[in-house]
C-alpha cells in the first residue's frame, strides 16, 4: 500500500504551508511544514507525544520547557511529550521549518502567553 499526497491535495493551515495528518494513510506520523516571515510562530503549548522539529532554513527563537534557545539552519530540537514550548521565526530570511508530530493526528494543547 502507499499513497501520494499531490501538492494541489495538500492542507494548509494558518502558519504552515503544509500540515500533514497521517491517520487518513495509515501512517504513524505527522507533520507541519512552516515556512514563516520574521516574527510569525505559534503560542505557548504542548502536546501528548514528541515532536522533533528541524530547522531547514532561517532561525527560529525557542522557548522549550522554559528555556530559552535559538535553533538555526541544520539545528534538530526534540521535544518531549507534555514539554511546554513555543518559537518565532527571527532573523532577516523565513524560516523554514518542519514539524514532526510523532503520531497519526495532532493534539495541540494551548498554554497561554
Amino acid at each position: 500500500m502507499f499513497h501520494i499526497v499531490h501538492r494541489k491535495d495538500q492542507r494548509k493551515g494558518k502558519i504552515a504551508s503544509v500540515e500533514f495528518e497521517g491517520e487518513s494513510y495509515g501512517a504513524g506520523v505527522s507533520f507541519f511544514l512552516g515556512n514563516l516571515q520574521p516574527g510569525k510562530g505559534p503560542g505557548l503549548h504542548q502536546h501528548p507525544y514528541a515532536e522533533t522539529c528541524i530547522v531547514l532554513s532561517g532561525q527560529a527563537a525557542m522557548v522549550v520547557d522554559g528555556e530559552e534557545v535559538i535553533a538555526r539552519a541544520g539545528d534538530i530540537v526534540v521535544i518531549g511529550p507534555k514539554t511546554p514550548h513555543r518559537f518565532t521565526a527571527t532573523g532577516d530570511e523565513r524560516l523554514d521549518m518542519v514539524a514532526i508530530h510523532h503520531t497519526d493526528r495532532f493534539i495541540i494543547e494551548p498554554l497561554g502567553k
